[in-house]
């Protein structure tokens, strides 16, 4: 059984949500197993949750962008990870990323950008998002890949909006399709 792990941080519970669906879609592949572990208010996360993320083939980061960036809750996990990277402890694991702002750019691509050089520091290989982008006339905010991204997903919460109302239903399906690709990735990784 693959292990994914969904390491993430949630401002107002938005990201959360986000990353809840991509759980559903990973845990829709056979054969691989996914979980969530939130980075607290704190920017930290325990003992034994840093060893669920040294077991995992697969380790999904994210975070709300926040002035142009991740949280610094995450960026402070992100430079807790630093031992990891001096023993080389996440090389060749999978890895991914997902971001939301209120915003529909917002900067979101910073914050992906920062996920990437994190995942390369770390020798993990990459997972983008895989899904063309919704970028016709017809195209609605329901539609998978509405944000056009292809380095990782981007999702929208307006700054007013509660987390029963947003992100908006094409942004959570384009989250379950990327949790899919990522399961199915992993699933046919055969780095050690």
């Amino acid at each position: 059984m693959k292990k994914i792990v969904i390491v993430f941080h949630s401002g107002y519970g938005h990201t959360a949500k986000v990353a809840n669906a991509i759980v559903d879609g990973a845990n829709a592949v056979s054969e691989t197993s996914t979980m969530l572990l939130p980075i607290d208010e704190n920017g930290e996360i325990s003992d034994a949750q840093w060893a669920i993320l040294d077991d995992a083939d697969a380790i999904v980061f994210g975070s709300p962008t926040y002035m142009g960036m991740a949280s610094w809750q995450f960026k402070k996990f992100a430079d807790a990870s630093s031992q990891r990277w001096f023993n080389q402890g996440w090389k060749n694991k999978m890895a991914a990323g997902f971001t939301n702002s209120a915003s529909l750019n917002g900067d979101k691509h910073s914050t992906l950008h920062y996920f990437i050089t994190l995942a390369m520091q770390h020798a993990m290989i990459w997972v983008g998002l895989g899904q063309m982008p919704s970028n016709d006339k017809a195209a609605t905010r329901e539609d998978i890949n509405y944000m056009g991204s292809y380095s990782g997903l981007m999702t929208t919460s307006p700054s007013d909006a509660s987390v029963e109302e947003s992100p908006p239903e094409g942004d959570i399906k384009t989250a379950k399709l990327f949790g899919q690709r990522i399961a199915e990735a992993v699933k046919d990784h055969g780095l050690q």
